[in-house]
């Protein structure tokens, strides 16, 4: 069996390896995430073009035209240009999310070097279990007047200054979601995230903490990513006030 310090390492070290995978992969992932009938608008378009497509090659090796393949021939053109007003008309009736964003920054990860290897090793699989299952793609954990955790695509400044918004987190304990940052005046609070984040979600972890989430796409947060966030935070904030209660930040 490894030592307890091996295996932290491990763990930290393939979390690492992670989150620096191909950021166009998770863009695309996200495209398709916000907008996932972008490729059945596209099906009567592609049908159109390839049945029009066919039937002009079906003409050109038509050696002689019968009466009866002439009127064929006339029904699957005009099908054809139905099929491709259709698939038009699909592109320009049916909202589309918006798309995905290159958030700016370089990936990595940074704990606060003061914190015990066990609350390394949370903070790890928590922030792991948020970036692989919801369109988040920066995390900090914010907590006892702290930066614990900074993960994913790194915002220009490493220190977190409780703005408005944050200040309400913590005083009500309870989450805000900012469906599209850029509406927002406040945003300028959250520059400890990638200047174009596009969506934020604030999680307080109990009333000495928050866990502040950043997206590519805006409103693109699910309520099922919401409630698992919130049970991810909740399990999170009962660890922290369980261990640090005895730590010097």
């Amino acid at each position: 069996m490894l030592p307890k310090k091996a295996t932290i390492n491990f763990i930290l070290e393939k979390n690492i390896a992670i989150i620096k995978s191909d950021p166009q992969h998770h863009c695309f992932q996200s495209i398709m995430k916000s907008d996932p009938n972008r490729i059945l608008r596209l099906i009567p378009l592609f049908a159109g073009s390839l049945g029009g497509i066919l039937l002009l090659i079906n003409r050109l090796m038509t050696v002689q035209l019968t009466e009866s393949q002439a009127r064929s021939d006339v029904l699957g053109v005009i099908l054809s240009g139905v099929l491709i007003l259709v698939g038009l008309i699909w592109q320009q009736i049916q909202p589309r999310s918006p798309d995905a964003v290159i958030l700016e920054g370089e990936e990595g990860i940074e704990f606060n070097p003061n914190l015990p290897d066990s609350i390394k090793t949370e903070l790890a699989w928590a922030s792991h279990l948020v970036l692989t299952n919801t369109v988040t793609r920066s995390l900090v954990v914010y907590y006892q007047d702290t930066v614990l955790l900074r993960r994913g695509i790194l915002g220009p400044n490493a220190q977190v200054t409780p703005g408005k918004i944050l200040q309400r987190v913590l005083e009500t304990q309870k989450p805000i979601y900012l469906v599209n940052l850029n509406l927002y005046p406040g945003k300028i609070e959250f520059d400890y995230l990638p200047l174009n984040t596009q969506g934020v979600i604030c999680q307080p972890l109990g009333n000495r903490g928050a866990m502040i989430l950043g997206a590519n796409v805006p409103r693109s947060y699910t309520k099922q990513d919401e409630n698992w966030i919130e049970g991810i935070a909740d399990k999170l904030t009962l660890t922290l006030e369980t261990e640090l209660s005895s730590v010097k930040l």
